[in-house]
């Protein structure tokens, strides 16, 4: 825990090392992308969300902000991670070459340092809430618990994409476009409810619809998610991290001699 807390550290003040902003970088970052988001799906295109407390869809701008911003944090999370795990192993070759290390942390720092990330942007969302909302409810307690069960799944597919990386290297490029499609295909720009009645039980199998349905309302809308849903994903969760923590115990023997 030491090593991985001590490399973390490492990861995120190498990122904005030699900036003259530093780790200031991390809130600007969040705040950009909420304002262009914002001003295309807000501003241009006029789009609105219906809260749980409300009858009928809001016109305010402001509201529609903070519950886009809300899901864009746990999809940043997401995209971060696993953008990175394809090519993780090869980035850190010298750790496979030359050292005994525990290369199955990688993936684990890779995760520390977007949680970092995603709760520089959780703060920023909370500021946001309490002067959009007047208040900031009391479930907003429950965001760890909730989205404890999309770190274990992300954790399982980097050691996945990780290992596969190291072999093929076209990996990364196969990634971005599928994390691009995944982010627009789940309710971070739309609610379930807006799609076809038939369809919205299927929106469930995107890694990060139930995540995000279930950080949205307890940070911002002060309801309790629904439990079976998140109790389902967790399971999910467990048993894809497990598989892929084999996955990669298995593969990594070649390691060497590939890299």
């Amino acid at each position: 825990m030491t090593l991985i807390l001590s490399l973390t550290r490492r990861e995120i003040a190498g990122r904005y090392r030699g900036s003259a902003l530093g780790l200031l970088w991390s809130l600007l970052n969040p705040l950009f992308m909420l304002a262009v988001y914002t001003f295309v799906f807000g501003v241009v295109m006029k789009s609105r969300w219906t809260t749980p407390n409300q009858q009928s869809v809001t016109d305010s701008t402001g509201e529609f902000a903070v519950v886009l911003f809300c899901g864009l944090i746990v999809f940043q999370f997401f995209a971060e991670v696993v953008s990175l795990a394809p090519a993780l192993i090869v980035a850190n070759a010298n750790y496979v070459k030359k050292i005994v290390f525990p290369i199955q942390i990688l993936p684990v720092v890779s995760a520390g340092a977007a949680l970092f990330h995603a709760a520089v942007s959780l703060l920023v969302l909370l500021i946001f809430a309490y002067i959009v909302f007047g208040h900031i409810p009391l479930t907003a307690v429950l965001a760890p618990l909730v989205f404890a069960p999309l770190i274990v799944l992300v954790l399982g597919i980097a050691w996945i994409l990780a290992s596969i990386g190291v072999y093929f290297r076209d990996m990364s490029q196969i990634v971005a476009p599928l994390v691009t499609a995944t982010m627009f295909l789940s309710p971070v720009f739309f609610q379930r409810t807006s799609l076809p009645t038939w369809l919205q039980p299927w929106l469930s199998l995107n890694p990060l619809a139930i995540p995000v349905e279930s950080f949205r309302d307890v940070v911002l809308f002060g309801v309790q998610p629904n439990w079976a849903a998140l109790g389902n994903y967790s399971m999910v969760a467990i048993a894809v991290a497990l598989l892929g923590y084999q996955f990669f115990q298995k593969t990594r023997r070649g390691f060497a001699d590939v890299l």
